[in-house]
């Protein structure tokens, strides 16, 4: 008996279609809740989940891979339902988590998951960008060049911040570390940059006063706003600093300058740290995870400024610290200074004195900023800081009563002078134009009649003259010097430097 001849093409399509059998496998795999808890769930049975895979489960909750073992994974929950419990069916999404970007952002207050807290409209979004993603690389980068002005008189002379910069605002709780965050985005007004500001495990009540002040100075208008409250999942708290990147990194990409204020990264490590504890990852210092230095790293190594070939965007950050009693050598701090290219110290003791914003001149410095610096305001503000820091050595032998020579008393009065002009009130950013003015007024020596309660109205005068002044921050020195010494009808002096 003769075998029947095999019909031509059949063990090809046996091939194709066992492919598909196995891939139609891989697509439906499926998974079980073992355990959930404190915004974890440990779930078994899906064998190709990947890190930060998202994860649906049959309640309708969402998950975000977050730790993989042998026998299952560990997810944290982004949102979750009152009938997730343990059987619950899980799949994977075969995708990672992403936030809708976009000009249509503008004015909104949404949640890490780009979800509206605000009541309004569906969000018109211009695409999706991933939450995690590489860092630009060195060839796309260049040099910060341009200023960041923060209309604080200290902050923009002293350690002055440029575009794609990285400065941190570290300082004890209440010294006004978001108020100087805050005056920063609103003297973005006018001058094209868009303004991204999370808020990490913050109050409500804190939430709402953040969002009101921005509405009041209209900066709400180019700014978006990502709120992680303090009773969110910890998974939203954790993603919350990478949301508002991805947000400002879009615009960025686009040739757009951005800034985006972290507030705060402490909150946001002890986020970290109760997932990595709960998720049984070995505990480092201070029970920290051994990644935390490059999870904060990574998102901040984000903040650049691209060169014109890769569209000449920025984007500057703000990160916010805080310290316990002043102690900047805690683990958490000394990364954040390691990674940032500078820092602005608050100090306790010079805010109860009434010196505010209480920034520390001795301990705050901007490893970068002064190559952005304006010429002309760099130029006058020269030697300023070294001066004002022999000031302070020189008022110490005061208070004990010691008989100084002429120079130093004078040296002693004009750096009173000087601590009396950096005084500056919160939600009151000043234009660079205010702040040439009176650097010209004081190393020419225009405030020397002044007595120290004097300044504020000195420095009013000035501020009126400047609305209705033709005077730009390129005019020559001289006529801002004439300017100047007739507003305040004084004579011109030669600068004593």
């Amino acid at each position: 008996m003769k075998a029947e001849p095999s019909r031509p093409g059949l063990l090809e399509k046996q091939a194709t279609w066992v492919a598909d059998y196995r891939l139609r496998l891989r697509l439906n795999e499926r998974g079980t809740v073992v355990s959930v808890g404190d915004g974890i769930a440990w779930v078994s049975g899906l064998p190709s989940a990947a890190m930060d895979d998202l994860l649906y489960f049959g309640d309708g909750s969402q998950a975000m891979v977050f730790d993989l073992n042998k026998d299952r994974i560990g997810a944290v929950i982004l949102h979750e339902t009152e009938n997730l419990t343990a059987g619950t069916p899980a799949k994977r999404s075969q995708r990672t988590l992403s936030i809708p970007v976009g000009d249509g952002l503008l004015g909104r207050t949404i949640d890490p998951l780009g979800i509206p807290l605000d009541n309004g409209p569906p969000i018109q979004h211009s695409g999706w960008s991933p939450l995690e993603q590489s860092s630009p690389p060195i060839t796309s980068r260049d040099f910060v060049h341009q200023p960041l002005y923060t209309g604080i008189k200290v902050v923009d002379t002293l350690i002055p911040i440029g575009k794609g910069q990285r400065q941190l605002l570290i300082g004890d709780e209440g010294l006004g570390r978001s108020s100087i965050a805050m005056d920063t985005v609103i003297n973005q007004a006018g001058k094209n940059v868009r303004c991204v500001y999370v808020l990490i495990g913050q109050k409500r009540s804190t939430v709402v006063n953040t969002i009101d002040t921005l509405r009041t100075y209209g900066a709400l208008d180019f700014t978006t706003v990502v709120v992680a409250e303090a009773n969110a999942l910890p998974g939203l708290q954790h993603l919350a600093p990478f949301a508002g990147c991805a947000i400002a990194e879009y615009w960025m990409q686009q040739g757009h300058d951005t800034l985006v204020i972290y507030d705060d990264l402490s909150t946001h490590a002890k986020t970290y740290r109760e997932l990595s504890l709960l998720l049984r990852r070995p505990p480092g210092r201070e029970a920290y995870p051994g990644d935390i230095f490059s999870i904060h790293a990574g998102l901040l190594e984000r903040a650049t400024c691209l060169n014109a070939a890769h569209g000449g965007g920025s984007m500057t950050a703000l990160p916010i610290v805080e310290t316990k009693l002043g102690e900047i050598a805690a683990y958490i701090p000394t990364n954040l200074i390691s990674i940032t290219d500078g820092q602005i110290y608050l100090d306790r003791n010079l805010f109860t004195s009434g010196f505010r914003p209480c920034v520390d001149i001795a301990r705050s410095v901007s490893r970068i900023g002064s190559k952005a610096q304006q010429l002309r305001v760099k130029e006058e503000a020269g030697r300023m800081k070294l001066d004002y820091l022999q000031f302070l050595e020189l008022e110490m032998f005061t208070r004990f009563g010691a008989k100084l020579e002429a120079s130093m008393e004078a040296s002693i009065k004009k750096g009173r002078l000087l601590r009396e002009i950096l005084k500056q009130e919160r939600f009151s950013p000043q234009p660079i134009t205010f702040q040439l003015s009176w650097l010209i007024a004081f190393n020419n020596d225009l405030f020397e009649k002044c007595e120290p309660e004097q300044i504020a109205a000195q420095l009013s005068l000035l501020e009126t003259q400047l609305k209705h002044s033709s005077l730009t921050i390129d005019s020559p020195r001289e006529h801002w010097v004439d300017a100047v010494a007739q507003w305040l009808n004084e004579s011109p002096k030669v600068d004593p430097r």
